[in-house]
C-alpha cells in the first residue's frame, strides 16, 4: 500500500508485466530443457515430462531444491532409468549450483526495480548483470526465500536502493515456486543428457 502511495496505481500494472515476464522466461527455458533432452538423451518431451511432474510438482509446493532431493533421485533411478551413480552426482551437484531459474528471475527484478527508479543500464552494464546473476545464483542456498536476499546484493552491486525489493516483495514467494520447478527440471535434465553420453561411451 505505501509503495502504490508513492509510486502510484500504475505500479500494479508493473508488478503484472514483471510477474508476466518471469513465468514466460521461466517457460521458454523449460521448452529450451526439453529441447535438450530430446536433441542430446533421445528423450521425447512428452514422456520425460510424465516421468518428472512429481519432482515439479514437490519443487513448486516446496519452494526449495534440496528438500525434494531424496525425491529427484528416486524419479532419476526409478522413472528415468539413470545409472545410480550419475544420479548421485550429478542432482545433489545441480541442487547446489544449477540455480538458472533464479538466475532470470535476479536478472528481470533487477531491470524491473532500476526502471521504477528510472535506472538505465547501457549495454556493457546488463553484460555484467547477466555475469553477475548467473555467478551471484551459483551460490545461492537452495532453500525458500533466499534469492531475494541475494537480490539485495546485486542491487547494491549497480547502486540501485535496495529499498525496491520492498515493491516485489508480495509477488515473491509465488515467482520462487515456479523458479525452483525449473531448477530442478534443468537438474533433471542434465542428468539424462549425462546418463545417455556415458552409457554411449561404454557401448
Amino acid at each position: 500500500c505505501y509503495a502504490i502511495t508513492q509510486i502510484g496505481v500504475s505500479l500494479l500494472s508493473g508488478l503484472f508485466f514483471y510477474v508476466l515476464t518471469v513465468i514466460i522466461g521461466l517457460l521458454i527455458m523449460y521448452c529450451v530443457y526439453l529441447l535438450f533432452a530430446y536433441l542430446f538423451a533421445k528423450r521425447k518431451p512428452r514422456d520425460f515430462i510424465i516421468a518428472i511432474k512429481e519432482v515439479q510438482i514437490l519443487g513448486f509446493s516446496t519452494s526449495s531444491s534440496s528438500s525434494v532431493l531424496p525425491i529427484s533421485l528416486k524419479v532419476a533411478k526409478e522413472k528415468l532409468h539413470i545409472q545410480h551413480k550419475i544420479a548421485d552426482f550429478v542432482l545433489p551437484l545441480g541442487a547446489t549450483i544449477n540455480m538458472d531459474g533464479t538466475a532470470l528471475y535476479q536478472a528481470v527484478a533487477t531491470i524491473f526495480i532500476a526502471q521504477v527508479y528510472n535506472i538505465e543500464f547501457t549495454f556493457f552494464q546488463l553484460i555484467l548483470l547477466l555475469i553477475t546473476v548467473t555467478g551471484a545464483s551459483i551460490g545461492t542456498a537452495a532453500t525458500p526465500g533466499v534469492g531475494i536476499v541475494i537480490l539485495g546484493s546485486i542491487l547494491q552491486s549497480f547502486n540501485i536502493p535496495i529499498e525496491g525489493i520492498a515493491i516485489i516483495f508480495g509477488v515473491d514467494r509465488l515467482l520462487d515456486m515456479c523458479r525452483t520447478a525449473i531448477n530442478l527440471s534443468g537438474d533433471l535434465t542434465a542428468s539424462v543428457i549425462m546418463d545417455y553420453h556415458f552409457r554411449k561411451v561404454k557401448n
